[in-house]
């Protein structure tokens, strides 16, 4: 009988919740509980703070192989690549060494400070990025962005928590989805705006500021629309609780000395409590980053490669792209992988699960990535058709493994440690893309020095070490490395 009452107070607790006045954690947790659908305005703050905080990033691959050539610095044109990717990898090296931090102030103070600060990050010294008139300026105000700009890991975590369980992976598809426009996006803006003199001599003229700092158009871009946001972002709501316990049920202590419950803790008291484990030693998170690192390794080593293959010179191996020539097919990109994350993706990951659909584009892209030389022997209109697919291809499979990756992290971790555990993944994946664009932009040079080999000669070296790369990482997808928490 005192069984029955048990197990019936504890279904009436599970249904009936109480929540916290002065709460913000509280009051987004009553929101879900009363409404079945997902906020569309939620997802618009989601989408938007992201593509900010990811803009940045690569928006300067289409033009710093011009700008570091204007620094003049490089002694021949094949090392200019490699001063390319030191200037790329400063940003995530900057962001390597303080994700982690950034994770722990979002736990304790919130979601939305780390956010709006990481914003008005972006306005700031990308700003000052696009007037930069040496190779050192441009290294530490990409680092500075990097290291202050910590949102992209606590937004991963707001993603989970301002949706039902049921809606988290369209939230962290959102997520995934502003990253990977803003990826292509971002370089797209700067093949199109840097060096608007020479473009839009009607607009620009000569001998004028434009003139003067000819890549600062597409950062100033940047930064208006980052400013915007900062002011957007004023109407995010905030999700973490404010309290010990995030939810209590209604008249707890009275129900449980109904049910003999102040006994049952007397029978209880000599148990000693269970010590909290390590957030280190939750290996299906643990696994989890380890993937996403050897995979993130490889993205933006082949964001950095692609767009410098693409505007060297055709004796070189590469395609004699101009700016505005990758702008385009980066464009491109963009809208196919906006239509494949709010369309096609839930559906395919509802139906394959993360893991296996991150492995099999994983394997799908290596023949893919591969081919990239061959498309030397095209020219004009068929040359941007095969390049162009071939590079929706790629990023849909880069968006497709990051965001099934993604849910498993948010997945592995509770609230409370949410922010740490993105926090955690930033940092290592940081460390790895912090070597991605330098490592990208050497092999590139090594690999155009190479013309005559016959092994692999000139630029299918390259690839060829990418396509390694990812090998390794869908190696990692298999069990018993990777692990899924139940």
């Amino acid at each position: 009988m005192e069984e029955g009452i048990r197990e019936s107070l504890l279904e009436k607790k599970k249904k009936e919740e109480v929540y916290y006045e002065n709460c913000p954690g509280c009051k987004v947790d009553k929101e879900k509980h009363l409404r079945s659908d997902i906020s569309i305005l939620n997802l618009l703050y989601i989408w938007l703070a992201v593509l900010c905080g990811t803009l940045p990033v690569c928006s300067l691959f289409p033009f710093v192989y011009f700008m570091v050539k204007d620094f003049e610095i490089a002694e021949r044109e094949e090392d200019i690549s490699s001063y390319a990717g030191y200037v790329g990898s400063a940003f995530m090296l900057g962001r390597a060494l303080t994700s982690i931090l950034w994770g722990m102030v979002s736990d304790r103070y919130g979601r939305k400070p780390v956010i709006v600060f990481g914003v008005i990050t972006v306005v700031i010294f990308n700003t000052l990025f696009g007037l930069s008139t040496n190779l050192w300026m441009a290294i530490a105000m990409r680092f500075l962005l990097g290291s202050l700009n910590g949102l992209l890991g606590p937004i991963k975590a707001y993603a989970t928590e301002i949706c039902r369980e049921e809606h988290q992976a369209i939230g962290l598809s959102t997520v995934v989805a502003a990253w990977g426009v803003g990826l292509v996006v971002g370089p797209a803006l700067g093949g199109y705006l840097a060096q608007p003199v020479e473009k839009y001599p009607n607009i620009f003229p000569k001998n004028s500021f434009w003139d003067k700092f000819p890549y600062f158009l597409p950062c100033f871009i940047i930064s208006v629309f980052a400013f915007v946001v900062a002011i957007a972002c004023i109407w995010l709501p905030e999700t973490l609780h404010n309290h010990k316990d995030n939810i209590k049920s209604v008249d707890e202590d009275d129900e449980s000395l109904e049910a003999g419950g102040s006994s049952n803790e007397a029978e209880n008291d000599d148990i000693p409590p269970k010590k909290k484990r390590s957030i280190f030693q939750n290996w299906p998170l643990i696994s989890s980053v380890i993937v996403y690192c050897v995979f993130s390794l490889h993205d933006i080593a082949y964001q950095e490669v692609f767009s410098l293959w693409a505007v060297s010179p055709r004796r070189l191996g590469g395609l004699n792209f101009t700016t505005d020539n990758v702008g385009t097919v980066l464009a491109i990109s963009g809208i196919a992988i906006i239509i494949y994350q709010l369309s096609l993706y839930p559906i395919i990951q509802k139906a394959c699960g993360p893991v296996t659909l991150a492995r099999l584009t994983g394997v799908l892209s290596i023949p893919l990535v591969q081919s990239y030389p061959f498309m030397t022997m095209f020219s004009g209109f068929t040359l941007y058709v095969v390049i162009s697919i071939a590079s929706i291809l790629k990023n849909v499979a880069t968006e497709t493994i990051a965001t099934g990756l993604f849910i498993l992290q948010n997945r592995a971790v509770e609230q409370h440690e949410r922010g740490a555990a993105n926090g955690i993944a930033m940092t290592a994946m940081s460390a790895f893309k912090t070597i991605g664009p330098a490592a990208g932009g050497a092999l590139l040079t090594w690999s155009q020095k190479r013309l005559d080999a016959s092994f692999l000669p000139g630029t299918h070296m390259v690839f060829f070490i990418l396509n390694v790369v990812e090998g390794v990482g869908v190696l990692l997808t298999l069990k018993p490395f990777l692990s899924v928490k139940k």
